[in-house]
């Protein structure tokens, strides 16, 4: 197996139109596990390290966040959760603390397990991927259709993920996740939701309960027009089940080691349920304070 250590980021692009055998390697933290067990032994490893400028987020002129694919977990939940929550909360949820310290979302997409913790969130925020070859330049792949299928994305052979594109927060966003303990442990299925309430529109992302990361399309046109966002009032119990059920209804899940398909439907309807409470109440105080 080759270790290819590029000088620049147009360095690795050059590496990666020559070997698209080559996996990407940064944090390491699931590339690793796959050699160390001997499930995967590829031709190469392309080591991202030396592309600094993959390691930094910035705003843009439009007010969005660009997230290099470097950037590592512990920075959002410090430098971006105010303006990143649901990204955030799922970043503390990854591993150790040595983990989210190494780990990368540009990692989680390039990996695009369906159990990735990121998924949920980017999805319920609509993040866009920046990918770029060095023959055909920079691409932006909206993240519904980033996911192509189990461990799969939409990466062409010569390309390699460069950054993540989000809006800042304009509401309440949450991420939820069940597991088998409550640490350092992969998902029996995970969701997250995003009120927006500039456009009155809602997002969601489930997790670990289908092929590829999952957007529970009925759920978020049923909630928008249902939620009163002008006179913000408690939500009925019966809108609360509806939306889990519809949630629920969205996934597609399989048994595994983890859980059965049954109990991944059943937590993510009481997982959307509460995560749509908790949602509603932070928004209802904010248009109280306002």
């Amino acid at each position: 197996m080759d270790f290819l250590r590029p000088e620049s980021w147009a360095d690795a692009l050059a590496l990666r139109a020559e070997r698209p055998d080559a996996v990407p390697i940064q944090g390491g933290t699931d590339v690793m596990v796959e050699l160390n067990f001997d499930r995967h032994r590829p031709g190469a490893l392309l080591d991202l390290n030396p592309c600094r400028e993959l390691f930094d987020y910035e705003e843009t002129a439009d007010a969005r966040l660009r997230i290099g694919s470097g950037v590592p977990y512990e920075r959002i939940i410090r430098r971006l959760g105010d303006r990143l929550p649901g990204l955030a909360q799922a970043s503390r949820t990854v591993g150790s603390p040595q983990i989210r310290n190494r780990g990368t979302v540009g990692g989680n997409l390039g990996g695009a397990s369906p159990a990735g913790d990121a998924h949920p969130a980017l999805l319920a925020a609509n993040a866009t991927v920046e990918v770029e070859s060095a023959a055909r330049g920079t691409r932006m792949i909206p993240i519904d259709d980033f996911y192509v299928w189990v461990k799969k994305n939409a990466l062409e052979p010569d390309e390699l993920i460069r950054a993540i594109w989000l809006r800042p927060a304009t509401g309440p966003q949450y991420f939820t996740k069940v597991g088998t303990r409550n640490a350092m442990v992969i998902a029996v299925c995970s969701f997250g939701i995003a009120l927006h309430p500039d456009t009155r529109t809602v997002g969601t992302g489930i997790g670990s309960a289908g092929p590829t990361p999952l957007r529970a399309h009925d759920a978020q046109d049923f909630l928008a027009a249902q939620l009163p966002w002008e006179n913000p009032r408690p939500l009925s119990d019966s809108l609360l089940r509806e939306f889990g059920t519809l949630v629920a209804a969205a996934a597609k899940p399989i048994d595994d080691v983890r859980g059965t398909a049954d109990y991944r439907k059943h937590a993510l309807s009481v997982m959307a349920r509460r995560s749509l409470g908790w949602a509603w109440n932070d928004y209802t105080a904010e248009r109280r304070a306002a």
